[in-house]
């Protein structure tokens, strides 16, 4: 042994050994038991450290490789199994503070040459070292060391995540690590200012930068996902800790104190105290103003960093005695920023936009923080301080409007922010934000329109509480008349200002917003005079006139108790509009010579606002007068003319004083003549001219048509343009691209006024446009943007979903025919006078296609009367001799086998046009729509194919697309008109056949899900068109017959048929022809079940046709299955045919009587029947297994499993129902089954097993048990089976959905505490992953709480309810990823519920348990929905609403379930209050958990308030005052207020003695003593009796 261990010892410390030698020996004298050394781990150790010291020490030569090799033995030592049980066994090892720094140089050596290769292995090695506590010893003893690691290892990361390479994990591990080493030895120093000079010297640049760069990363799928999704966010939550811990310690503020309170006012905190040497802020300061990062993105790093430090601060020093040391942090954190340069001189082209943008929202950050401590008291700092902080926030104000950035959403944001710390901040500047940052901005984007709006309805609000918003119209009025390019400025009030605006005039004093109108009108009065040849003034005056409109039409309406100054002030306004502003506008436009074909500028713009007041002003004053008995309107006189205007639909003298018909005929030729505001106005006007008629006990007919006419002609030719853009639904943004969309608009969004007044024509001119939408907006939908603007496409689109177009018959019925003629476009020309012959009669423009929606009432309005009185017949006559021509057209097409060929381009089309097909009500259509409807998609259908290059998914999808609208249209109320013009058998013969013929391009998507989608609508289609000859009894027998008959022939060797089907047969049409066979006998099946007794003679004819259905069938589906190779999976379609097969086998054997052979199995089964089911049998459960991916495939096997198994006889084994019970575990254990997978075949897996449990024996069942409770071992998810213990849970679940009875059910019961015991077992190893969270956490809960439920009369021993209480108390709430935390949180909260409602007394006497887990919910929830600056994701805040109620639901039955509960009351306010102190809740997370603790407080006595009020620690008990205060204030007094009116329930247990002793006396003394109420038939005895049964 001595020669063992000096030969080692000497040949590592021999300069003759070749290193590699050493290298290998020293690896073999670690891993082998032969070489035996003292203390040989510890000397290979210092070895291996010593050599590695002694070459970055310059004393030994060593080439590159035996570096490497040396560092990967290091590694492999420090992480060795050997390694870690000696420690573990006692044993000290070591390792030399030299490697910890040859580590630290290293890794700077590899961040200087900017490369990061072949350094993982020393990362490898500091992170087994810092792992192992013995050996990290070298960093934890000198915390400079660790200090550096950290720094270098920052460093390191910030040069990888600057890089365009892929972020790999083992670097941010390493570093997540490192971090967490400091921050435990950062808490343990007791020098803070020692602490401050590590973090500022060595920390803080690189950690900033650290943090902008994870925070700004744009991540790629290349980056590791573990760094992306979790590292980098708990790396960044870690500097943020590291940086408050030694920047902000409580034992620095008077450090900070000190340097940043002025002299004077330290003076007065303390005389004479010396200052501290530190000076914290400075030093923030200048390492923040250094050069540690590359210049393009220093002032990026800063901004962020900023707001960070701030916050950090507030976290640490801000309460209310240091308000001012706060703010003067904020004073000198701002000077950080290069913001802070331009009130010193700097010039403003030194900041990009991106600067721009980074730095206001810097600054946004700090101010919303100063907001949100509530820093800035406004009297305190004019009474103590001078005015310091509202001098500086001035000069921030003034700072941001002399630099306007209106293009940046954080620099309105920085505004409102002013304003909600002090409107006076802005209040000198008021006009210069009402130019900069509403009237002359250039707002075009999504992004910061809505920031703008937030910010000017701050404004609104603000002058509206202070009852000033006549000042800031004043101001708005003098910016808008400011000189000034109009034509760039964008309108006054958007439409999303407009709402902001109603807001707060609906809130104002009606005088208030009279004077807004007053000056508005003689703003107007103003301009008028000097539009006449200025364009500029012309704009002015538009943009005025917009405004009084608006105020106008969103102020609050006169009514009858509106004062009478308010109604006759309003008139008198009115009455100064429309003598001093529109007469002479008016006046104006009729000057002679104004005759030019193009209108000025200014010309057009003040008709525009001509035309705009006059609209304004009848509609406001026709609204007045209908509103307000005291209004006069000056137009009651002239109402009774407005009939004598037939002759001009545009004129609408009649409606306004003071203007004649000739003057008005020139302004409505000058307005017609450019589509803009005037040329909407007018259509609104005449609009408004037809509403005016149409409240007149007697409308004239014709003026009412001339007038609907005239709307729709006047925007006909800008409709017919192909150029429109989008409009926001401000009236005066309307121009050239704009106008059509608001014509649109207009005519869409009144039509039902428009309909009954305009000829077919115009009705047909409609249904054109809106198809012509709706096929462009499908084709540019992909590229529609997300604004909230209007567009033709939109309006169609909406309009289309609407219930009002059924409604409208005659529009629905001409949209069909351009529908139908759109088709005919889209097939090639050359088929057009064959095949599309068919269609182009459907949709001939010489048959009245209306006539039968117009024949049973004509309207006086639509068209003319015709001149005979036959003619209506001859046209319904005409247009069913053309349905029943294009029928048999349709049919003779089929047979002669000569389809239309359709391009891929042309498919496209047509998928196209049935898209916009599937938009009408297909079920509310006339018969004869109806039956044009049918005839085109069966055409479609029949008579057309898809050309050998186009995607077969794509033609499936077509063919699926029009047997769905179908059935859609089989499932209408005038279905069967289709009987008029088809023989039912040649309508099925028709589709069997196009669809055999086109099977045979499929053959090859068998597999494809798009073919069983096929499939699926093929075989709807089918069913409803069955049912439709069932239920309609009419030629019954005589249809279905030749059908079964064509089904038959379609077999390939039957009779003549073989030599022409046979070369088109293949498996896809041997499918289809089988779901033909299925759906037949499926519903002549389902149809005799349905039947009651009695009326089974009258079904003879169907149970006669359902015997060779079924033989057909049956020889089907035996020559599929034969055709079957072995090992090959069965088709997907052959399952439902042969459960339908088997099903109509028990229905036709109960039908005709057959009895049961008990001495012969399945004796009313042919044995040939027999043998195939039993094969299929076997067939199923050995696919069932493997088949977890395919949905389909699992809800048909399952079902067929269902029917089979409730026949005995016909399982071949005796112990089918735990074979079939292990084919499900094996299932529900596969690799490729999910959670949603078993989710959506639970229902069909529950009728499996209750069909198997409730017809399996005892023994069977208990077998079955044990076969489940194996998967629930502990040792199952210790082997990585996760999905066998998936798979034993669900059945725990599925089992309790079974009914149960007699033995089984007491097995089952019996063994429910192993259950519930198991389950709390594989919740604590399931929880150590949290990849298992959604797979085997979440069913446990579920499981656990159905166990419960199932259990409330059975489960008696309070002890196995309680052992639930494991499972919730193991169970994690923090760090869930967002989309399992509703799901966990969901299933805890349901087994509590559990508890509650079914197990009462349990929940009594495991208190603590029971409150320990609830409160888990409550303070998860808290802490999931406490208040940020950014909620992020909507969907998640949705999941944190949705368990907040669940939450208050859980109060309200704690408070309702248990009386004897109250006792802990006050712990629960206790608990809760204290949780509350913790967070700042979202307003409408709040909401949910305030009103659930307030049934608790409801049974909180006064003793139990007092007792909080003395127990509970001074913060708490504020929170706790604040919270019963608003509970006296609304909920306890609405209870109060409630209880008044209702009836009073009687406290039984209060006074059980009376009610046991059964005295009626006694009992109404008792009520009428109380003041209870009862009845006046109440019945005392039975009273009684019930209060006797429930003691």
């Amino acid at each position: 042994m001595a020669a063992v261990y000096s030969g080692v010892h000497l040949k590592l410390k021999s300069g003759r050994t070749p290193w590699g030698e050493k290298v290998k020996l020293a690896r073999f004298a670690w891993v082998s038991q032969q070489c035996v050394l003292p203390n040989k781990e510890q000397v290979l150790l210092d070895w291996v450290s010593h050599t590695l010291v002694s070459y970055y020490n310059k004393k030994l030569d060593l080439e590159d490789e035996i570096v490497e090799k040396l560092w990967a033995y290091l590694d492999d030592v420090i992480r060795s199994r050997r390694l870690q049980n000696l420690l573990k066994s006692g044993k000290t090892i070591t390792l030399s503070f030299s490697i910890a720094q040859v580590i630290n140089e290293r890794l700077s050596e590899a961040r200087s040459q900017k490369t990061q290769q072949n350094i993982g292995t020393v990362l490898s090695c500091s992170s087994g070292i810092l792992c192992t506590p013995s050996l990290s010893i070298i960093y934890t003893a000198k915390c400079e060391l660790l200090v550096d690691l950290l720094s270098k290892l920052a460093e390191l990361a910030c040069q990888q995540l600057a890089s365009d390479d892929a972020v790999d994990s083992q670097l941010f591990s390493i570093l997540h690590l490192t971090f967490a080493q400091y921050l435990l030895i950062q808490r343990q120093q007791t020098n803070p200012n020692r602490v401050f000079g590590q973090v500022a010297s060595h920390l803080l640049q690189p950690s900033l930068l650290l943090r902008h760069l994870l925070t700004t990363r744009s991540w790629t799928q290349a980056d590791d996902s573990h760094v992306r999704q979790h590292l980098s966010r708990e790396i960044r939550n870690q500097v943020e800790t590291l940086l408050r811990a030694g920047l902000f310690q409580p034992e620095l503020f008077s450090s900070y104190k000190e340097e940043l309170l002025p002299e004077r006012e330290l003076q007065e905190k303390k005389k004479g105290a010396l200052k501290s040497l530190l000076l914290p802020v400075n030093t923030v300061q200048t390492k923040l103003a250094s050069d540690f990062c590359e210049p393009a993105i220093h002032g990026a790093v800063v901004a962020g960093s900023v707001s960070l430090l701030y916050k950090l601060f507030l976290d640490s020093y801000c309460k209310a005695e240091n308000h001012l040391v706060c703010f003067h942090m904020l004073s000198r954190l701002y000077g950080c920023l290069r913001l802070s340069g331009l009130q010193q001189g700097a010039r403003e082209d030194a900041l990009t936009p991106a600067d721009w943008s980074t730095e206001l929202l810097a600054l946004e950050q700090l101010l919303s923080l100063v907001l949100s401590s509530d820093i800035y008291n406004v009297a305190s700092d004019r009474i103590r301080h001078k005015e310091v902080q509202f001098g500086f926030y001035r000069e921030l104000a003034q700072m941001l409007l002399s630099h306007s950035q209106a293009s940046i959403p954080a620099w309105f944001r920085c505004l409102k922010l002013l304003i909600s710390l002090n409107h006076l901040i802005i209040e000198p500047d008021l006009v210069d934000l009402v130019a900069s940052a509403w009237v002359d901005a250039k707002v075009a984007e999504l992004r910061t329109k809505k920031p703008q709006e937030a910010l000017l309805h701050a404004v609104f609000q603000t002058y509206s509480k202070l009852r000033q918003f006549p000042r800031l119209f004043e101001e708005v009025l003098t910016v808008i008349c400011w000189p000034a390019v109009d034509e760039l400025r964008l309108p006054v009030l958007s439409a999303g200002l407009t709402a902001k605006l109603r807001e707060c005039l609906l809130e104002l004093p009606p005088n208030q917003v009279l004077d807004i109108v007053g000056l508005l009108v003689e703003k107007c009065q103003i301009l008028v005079p000097a539009v006449e040849g200025s364009a500029d003034m012309a704009l002015k005056l538009m943009s005025v006139s917009s405004v009084l409109h608006a105020f106008l039409f969103n102020m609050g309406s006169l009514d009858d108790i509106t004062p009478a100054p308010v109604v006759l002030r309003t008139q008198s306004l009115l009455a100064k509009m429309q003598e001093g502003v529109i007469q002479p506008l008016i006046e104006l436009l009729q000057a002679p010579g104004r005759e030019e074909e193009e209108p000025d500028l200014w010309l057009r713009k003040a008709s525009d606002s001509a035309l705009l007041l006059i609209y304004t002003w009848i509609e406001v004053d026709a609204l007045f007068a209908i509103s307000c008995t005291k209004y006069e309107s000056p137009l009651h006189e002239n109402a009774g003319a407005a009939a004598m205007s037939a002759a001009k639909p545009w004129d609408v003298s009649a409606f306004f004083p003071g203007v004649e018909e000739q003057c008005w005929e020139r302004v409505v030729e000058l307005a017609s003549s450019f589509a803009s505001t005037g040329k909407y106005c007018l259509e609104l006007l005449t609009l408004q001219k037809m509403k005016m008629i149409l409240m007149q006990a007697q409308g004239d007919v014709q003026a009412l048509q001339c007038a609907a006419a005239f709307i729709l002609e006047d925007g006909r030719a800008a409709m017919n343009r192909e150029e429109s853009q989008p409009w926001d639904g401000d009236i005066s943004t309307i121009n050239e691209l704009t106008y059509p969309t608001a014509h649109w608009h207009l005519i869409i969004s009144n039509l039902t006024i428009l309909l009954p007044y305009i000829s077919l024509k115009d009705v047909q001119y409609i249904a054109d446009v809106l198809l012509e939408a709706l096929v462009l907006t499908r084709a540019q939908e992909a590229a529609a943007d997300q604004e909230p603007s209007i567009s033709i496409g939109k309006i169609c689109l909406s309009f289309m979903h609407s219930p009002f177009l059924p409604e409208m018959k005659v529009l629905h019925c001409a949209f069909l025919t351009r529908l139908i003629h759109q088709f005919t476009q889209v097939l090639p020309s050359a088929a057009r006078d064959s095949v599309g012959l068919p269609l182009q009669q459907l949709s001939a423009g010489n048959i009245s296609w209306h006539e039968e929606i117009l024949a049973p009432s004509k309207p006086f309005g639509v068209v003319e009367a015709p001149p005979g009185n036959n003619q209506p017949k001859e046209e319904l006559s005409l247009l069913w001799k053309t349905l029943e021509k294009v029928a048999q057209c349709i049919l003779h097409l089929t047979k002669t086998g000569s389809p239309v060929i359709l391009k891929e381009s042309q498919l496209e089309s047509c998928l196209g046009l049935l898209e916009i097909t599937s938009l009408l009500k297909l079920d509310s259509l006339f018969p004869s729509d109806c039956n044009r409807c049918f005839l085109v998609l069966l055409s479609l259908v029949a008579n057309t194919r898809a050309s050998a290059s186009c995607s077969k998914q794509l033609s499936l999808k077509f063919l699926r697309t029009c047997f769905h609208l179908l059935r859609c249209l089989q499932a209408g109320r005038n279905a069967n008109s289709v009987f008029k013009v088809f023989h039912a058998s040649d309508v099925l013969e028709a589709i069997i056949t196009s669809q055999l013929t086109v099977s045979k391009f499929f053959s090859d998507t068998l597999t494809d899900p798009v073919w069983a989608e096929y499939l699926q609508e093929v075989q709807a289609s089918l069913e409803h068109f069955l049912h439709m000859i069932v239920e309609r009894r009419q030629s019954t027998r005589l249809n279905l017959e030749k059908f079964m008959s064509f089904l038959v022939s379609c077999k390939p060797g039957v009779g003549a048929a073989k030599s022409t089907c046979c070369k088109n047969w293949n498996p896809a049409a041997e499918q289809l022809l089988l779901v033909s066979f299925t759906t037949l006998c499926h519903v002549l099946t389902l149809y005799l079940q349905q039947q009651p007794e009695k009326k089974l003679q009258s079904t003879d004819i169907l149970s006669a046709l359902l015997e060779p259905v079924v033989q057909q069938m049956g020889r089907t589906v035996e020559h599929g299955v034969q055709s079957n190779t072995q090992n090959q999976p069965l088709p997907v379609a052959f399952i439902p045919s042969v459960t339908t097969l088997l099903k109509a086998d028990l229905s036709h054997a109960v039908t005709k009587g057959w009895q049961k052979n008990p001495e012969e199995p399945s004796g009313f089964l042919e044995p040939s029947r027999v043998e195939l089911y039993q094969k299929f049998y076997s067939q199923i459960l050995r696919e069932l297994p493997s088949a977890g991916g395919h949905l389909q495939f699992l809800q048909f096997a399952l079902q067929f499993l269902t029917v089979f198994c409730s026949v005995p006889e016909l399982c071949p084994g005796k112990e089918t129902a735990v074979t079939v019970v292990f084919a499900i575990k094996k299932l529900l254990a596969g690799p490729a089954i999910t959670i949603q997978v078993i989710k959506s075949i639970e229902p069909e897996l529950t009728e499996v097993l209750a069909q198997l449990l409730g017809s399996c024996s005892a023994e069977e069942f208990y077998a079955i048990m044990r076969l489940v409770l194996q998967g629930l071992e502990v040792k199952t998810i210790w082997q990585q089976k996760a999905k066998e213990v998936l798979s034993a849970i669900m059945l725990i679940k599925l089992v309790l959905s079974c009914p149960l009875s007699g033995d089984k059910e007491k097995a089952f019961w019996f063994a429910s505490p192993q259950i519930i015991t198991a389950l709390a077992m594989q919740t604590k190893e399931a929880c150590q992953d949290q990849s298992l969270t959604a797979t085997i956490v979440v069913p446990i809960l579920e499981t656990a709480a159905a166990l419960l439920r199932q259990g409330e009369r059975v489960l008696l021993n309070p002890h196995h309810v309680a052992l639930a209480f494991n499972i919730l108390l193991t169970i994690p709430l923090d760090h869930l990823k967002p989309e399992d935390y509703g799901s966990v949180f969901l299933g805890v909260h349901e087994v509590l519920f559990s508890v509650v409602q079914c197990h009462p007394k349990v929940m009594l006497k495991a208190a603590p348990s029971f409150l320990n887990s609830f409160h888990r919910l409550v303070a998860s929830v808290m802490h999931e929905g406490r208040q940020r600056g950014d909620r992020g994701n909507t969907d998640d805040f949705e999941v944190i609403l949705k368990c907040a109620h669940l939450v208050e639901r859980m109060y309200s039955h704690i408070a309702a379930k248990t009386e004897e509960f109250t006792v802990f009351s006050a712990f629960i306010v206790a608990q809760y209050v204290t949780e509350l102190q913790k967070v700042t809740l979202h307003p409408a997370v709040k909401k949910h958990l305030t009103e659930g603790i307030y049934h608790i407080l409801d049974l909180c006595i006064e003793r139990d308030v007092k007792f909080l009020n003395a127990s509970l620690l001074a913060g708490v008990r504020e929170v706790f005052k604040d919270l019963y205060n608003d509970y006296n204030r609304y909920h306890k007094a609405k209870k109060q207020g409630e209880e008044k009116y209702t009836a009073r329930t009687i406290p039984i247990r209060k006074h059980k003695a009376a009610f046991q002793r059964g005295s009626y006396r006694g009992i109404q003394k008792l009520i009428s003593r109380g003041g209870y109420k009862l009845d006046r038939l109440a019945n005392l005895s039975l009273l009684a009796t019930m209060v006797d049964v429930h003691l």
